[in-house]
């Protein structure tokens, strides 16, 4: 067989591949739809962490359907789902699972038997995670960063794909924990719920006031959201956009040269190089769910706050004059705007 032959027989698959996963996008769209109303920029950062196969942190007041958001796109994707409500009493064992002592009645034989904890699943929701000591939330790092976790010595590991999605209430400080910067920089994104508009709640009441329910389908599987998260690492980028993103991320830094004077006045600590490479997978997944084969400079902006935001810390300067990591980075989008296409 000739190399153009096998050429075009591999476009032809990727091709088929490709249309696939705008599909799939597109009817767990529709799917989510039948129950959230809504949070449009919310459902896609989520949906690009999942065909990434990256975790999400889903910051929100009370009763903006956090958990409900979740558990729907759980049900869209035929993923496994688990849930686990953190609390200031909950151990690292209720998470990874713990070896229990059991004793066969025929020969009286005691042997020790793991038990699998909640971790164990396709889409993990972490509700309300800032409510459990650090101790209990570094629990989830392992299994975040290497898919696998250890019990008493031994290693076990978590079938994959394997997302958690985790939720914090941003106006509660009683009783919370802060996450710790090394677990904050294990979630691609820290998306923003905020409160729908008067039409959108109206569309609530009219799905959760009356006798309506909603059925959610499932649309695909575990093993083709596997297939799509390698579908989305061949969307090319090119190198004055892979530059930007990289420049983008660096400028957080305080002691770049090329950092702005104002991220040298209110940035203690700026993004790491984990940044970079999802800022870069993001944009990749973002082109092609809005059915683009490349990555333009306009995926690199639309995504720089939702995965920065959580990456840079301010210092009590920042804090005296009222500035949030949102409004650095918008200073930052401004200070170094997009070359032209």
């Amino acid at each position: 067989m000739s190399t153009t032959t096998v050429s075009s027989i591999e476009s032809s698959e990727l091709k088929d591949r490709i249309v696939r996963f705008q599909k799939v996008r597109d009817d767990i769209v529709a799917q989510v739809r039948r129950v959230i109303v809504g949070q449009d920029e919310v459902i896609e950062q989520v949906m690009i962490a999942l065909f990434v196969g990256g975790h999400c942190l889903i910051t929100g007041l009370p009763g903006t359907a956090k958990t409900l958001l979740v558990r729907t796109l759980a049900q869209a994707l035929g993923l496994e789902f688990r849930r686990i409500q953190f609390t200031p009493d909950l151990m690292p064992s209720d998470i990874t699972g713990t070896d229990i002592i059991e004793e066969d009645p025929t020969t009286g034989r005691r042997t020790w038997t793991f038990v699998p904890g909640p971790i164990f699943a396709n889409v993990l929701l972490a509700d309300e995670i800032n409510r459990t000591p650090p101790k209990t939330q570094s629990a989830l790092l392992e299994a975040m960063q290497e898919l696998s976790c250890t019990v008493r010595g031994n290693h076990y590991k978590i079938r994959p794909p394997f997302f958690v999605l985790a939720t914090q209430n941003p106006i509660e400080l009683e009783g919370t924990y802060p996450l710790p910067e090394a677990q904050l920089d294990r979630f691609i994104f820290n998306t923003l719920l905020d409160y729908l508009s008067a039409d959108h709640e109206m569309q609530v009441l009219g799905l959760t006031t009356t006798t309506h329910q909603a059925q959610v389908e499932a649309v695909t599987n575990a093993e083709e959201i596997l297939d799509f998260q390698q579908v989305v690492r061949m969307v090319p980028i090119a190198d004055s956009v892979a530059r930007y993103a990289v420049d983008l991320v660096r400028a957080t830094r305080a002691t770049d040269p090329a950092a702005p004077d104002f991220i040298k006045k209110y940035v203690n600590f700026g993004a790491s190089v984990r940044a970079a490479q999802f800022l870069v997978l993001a944009s990749k997944a973002r082109a092609l769910m809005r059915h683009r084969y490349h990555v333009s400079f306009e995926d690199v902006t639309a995504l720089v706050r939702p995965i920065l935001r959580h990456r840079i810390l301010l210092n009590f300067q920042a804090e005296s004059d009222r500035l949030t990591q949102d409004d650095i980075l918008k200073k930052l989008l401004e200070a170094m705007p997009a070359p032209k296409a």
